[in-house]
């Protein structure tokens, strides 16, 4: 029985490192999408009537304004983790030979 698959001899020298699980990018995009969560459930900050902006407690306008708030700081989340991603995929692509 011949053995028709050739088996690729090892690159030298030692593998490439591997990529850090935690970097810069991914923490801020957490705290990013951290940020509304946090604000949205401290309730005790937005339990209050005054001060009105056209007729409307500040309870409602408080939640609302943070609707456009949150879909900036998703935004940016979603830069920071794309930016963090083409930087891991061109590392790999630099530590393949």
């Amino acid at each position: 029985m011949s053995s028709d698959l050739e088996i690729p001899e090892p690159l030298p020298g030692p593998p490439p490192a591997p990529l850090p699980a935690v970097t810069p990018e991914r923490v801020l995009a957490g705290l990013s999408l951290t940020v509304p969560v946090v604000a949205m459930l401290w309730v005790a900050s937005y339990t209050k009537a005054d001060p009105e902006a056209g007729g409307v407690p500040f309870f409602y306008w408080y939640q609302l304004l943070w609707v456009p708030v949150s879909a900036v700081f998703t935004t940016a989340a979603y830069l920071l983790v794309n930016r963090d991603e083409k930087a891991r995929k061109a590392a790999r692509a630099g530590g393949k030979r």
